[in-house]
C-alpha cells in the first residue's frame, strides 16, 4: 500500500461515494467560489472607497488603515473559533447564516456613515467572516479526496482574484457614476441572492466529517480522531506553512486596502484606470495558482512527494514574490512598478491553496474544520499590521509614491522571512505519515 493510500485509511476513507459525485462536487465548488467572491468583495470594497471616503469625511490615510486593521483583527479573533462555530448546526446552516450577517454589516455605512461606524461596521464585518474561510475550504474538500485538493482549492482561492479582476473594476465604475454607498448596497444584495441558491443546493460531500456522521459504522464505534489539534498545530508543516500565509496576507491586505490609492496617488492614474487596474495582479495570479495547482494534483496522483508541489513549490514562488517587493523603491516608471507588484503577488498567491491542501493532508476529516480555522487565523493576522502600519508611513512619507513603495519594500523583506521558513519546514508526507502513526496508537 503507498504512503497516500495508508493516510487515506486512517479516518479518511469515504464509504458509498456516489457514481455521480464529479459532476456534482464541482458544481456545488462553483457555488463555493461563489461565495468566497463575495467574501472577497466586502474586503475589496473598502480599497475602492478609501479616496472616496477620505474626500468626503476628511478621513486621514492612518484612519482608513485603522478600519482595515480593526477588520483582520476581528478576522483573527473569529477565525481562531472555527472549530466551535462548526459545531453549532450543518455547514448549509452556518454558511447561510454568515452570507446574511455579511449584507446587515453593509448597512450602517449606507444610512449613518462617520469614522465610529466605519470601524464598528468593519469590525463586526471580520466577526463574521473570520470562519468562513474554513468553512468554505472544508465543504469543498468534503467532495474532493486528499490527492486532488489543490486544484478545487485554487478555484476557492481565486475568488479573490475574479474579485479584483471582476468584482473591482465593477463596483469601481459603480462607485464613479453612483456613489460609494451604492457599492456597498451591491454587495449586501448579493449576499443576500447567494444565500437563496445556496439553501437549494447544498449536500454533504462523500469525502468530509458531516458524511461520516450520516453513517453509522459496523461495530458502533466512532469515527472520531483521538488526535488533538495542539498535535497538528505543531507539526513542521503547520508551522511553516503558517509563517509563509502570515507574510503573504499582510501583503495581500495591503492590496485590498491601498493598491488603488498607490495607482491613484502614488503613480498618477485616474481613479476608473487604478480601479480598473486592481485586477491586474490578480490575473497574474489565477495563471500561478491554476497552473501549479494542476500540475501538483498531478504528481500527487503519480505518488510524487508532496514535499515538492505542496512544500518547495510555494515557498519558491513567496521567494520570487518577497524580492520583486523590496524592489520597488527602485524602479522609477510606473508601468514597471504595476507589472512588478502584478508579478511578485502573482507569484506569491500560490502559497493559499497549495499550502491549504498540505493542512488537509496531515488532518483528520474531523479535525480539519477546527485546524483549518486556527491556519488561516495565523494567516489573517498579517491583516492586523497591514494595513494600518502602510497607511502610517504613508502620512510620514515626503510624497505618496515614496510612501507606497516603502510599506510595500518593508512587507517584501517579510514575505523573504515567510518563503525561507517554508522551504525548509514544510513537508506534509511527512507529517501526515507521523499524524496517523499517532492515531494507530491511540486507537489501539
Amino acid at each position: 500500500m503507498s504512503d497516500l493510500a495508508s493516510h487515506e485509511s486512517v479516518a479518511r476513507k469515504p464509504r458509498d461515494v456516489p457514481t455521480d459525485s464529479r459532476s456534482k462536487a464541482w458544481g456545488l465548488t462553483a457555488i463555493l467560489v461563489a461565495l468566497y467572491t463575495v467574501n472577497y468583495g466586502d474586503k475589496v470594497v473598502l480599497g475602492l472607497a478609501a479616496q472616496p471616503l477620505r474626500e468626503e469625511f476628511g478621513f486621514t490615510a492612518s484612519q482608513i488603515g485603522l478600519a482595515g486593521s480593526i477588520f483582520f483583527l476581528a478576522l483573527t479573533m473569529s477565525g481562531l473559533l472555527t472549530g466551535v462555530v462548526s459545531r453549532w448546526g450543518s455547514l448549509k446552516w452556518i454558511l447561510a447564516a454568515l452570507a446574511i450577517a455579511w449584507a446587515l454589516c453593509m448597512l450602517p455605512m449606507i444610512f449613518a456613515a462617520s469614522l465610529a461606524v466605519l470601524i464598528v461596521s468593519r469590525f463586526l464585518l471580520g466577526l463574521f467572516e473570520g470562519p468562513s474561510s474554513a468553512l468554505i475550504h472544508t465543504a469543498t474538500y468534503s467532495w474532493h479526496p486528499v490527492a486532488k485538493r489543490a486544484l478545487p482549492g485554487a478555484f476557492i482561492t481565486s475568488a479573490a482574484s475574479i474579485s479584483k479582476i471582476l468584482v473591482a473594476p465593477a463596483l469601481g465604475w459603480v462607485i464613479v457614476h453612483h456613489g460609494w454607498r451604492a457599492a456597498f448596497v451591491v454587495m449586501s444584495l448579493t449576499s443576500v441572492l447567494w444565500c437563496a441558491i445556496w439553501l437549494t443546493s447544498w449536500s454533504p460531500g462523500p469525502y468530509g466529517a458531516e458524511h461520516d456522521a450520516s453513517v453509522t459504522d459496523p461495530d458502533g464505534t466512532s469515527t472520531a480522531s483521538p488526535i488533538r489539534w495542539i498535535a497538528l498545530i505543531k507539526t513542521p508543516t503547520f508551522i511553516g506553512a503558517a509563517l509563509a500565509v502570515f507574510s503573504f496576507y499582510t501583503l495581500t491586505s495591503v492590496i485590498l486596502t491601498w493598491l488603488p490609492s498607490y495607482f491613484e496617488k502614488g503613480l498618477g492614474y485616474s481613479r476608473l484606470e487604478a480601479n480598473t487596474m486592481f485586477g491586474i495582479p490578480s490575473m497574474v495570479a489565477l495563471v500561478a495558482m491554476f497552473g501549479t495547482s494542476f500540475l501538483g494534483d498531478r504528481l500527487m496522483a503519480r505518488g510524487v512527494s508532496s514535499r515538492i508541489h505542496r512544500g518547495l513549490v510555494p515557498g519558491f514562488g513567496l521567494l520570487a514574490c518577497g524580492i520583486a517587493m523590496v524592489s520597488l523603491p527602485y524602479i522609477g516608471s510606473p508601468a514597471m512598478v504595476v507589472a512588478l507588484v502584478s508579478l511578485g503577488y502573482g507569484l506569491g498567491t500560490i502559497v493559499f491553496p497549495l499550502f491549504n491542501a498540505a493542512i488537509s493532508e496531515i488532518c483528520p476529516r474531523d479535525k480539519l474544520a477546527g485546524t483549518l480555522g486556527i491556519f488561516l487565523a495565523f494567516m489573517t493576522a498579517g491583516g492586523l499590521i497591514g494595513p494600518y502600519v502602510a497607511g502610517r508611513i504613508v502620512d510620514a512619507a515626503v510624497n505618496p509614491a515614496d510612501g507606497y513603495a516603502l510599506a510595500f519594500q518593508l512587507i517584501g523583506i517579510l514575505a523573504l522571512i515567510g518563503a525561507s521558513a517554508a522551504i525548509v519546514l514544510v513537508d506534509p508526507r511527512r507529517d501526515a505519515q507521523k499524524i496517523d502513526t499517532l492515531v494507530r496508537t491511540a486507537t489501539h
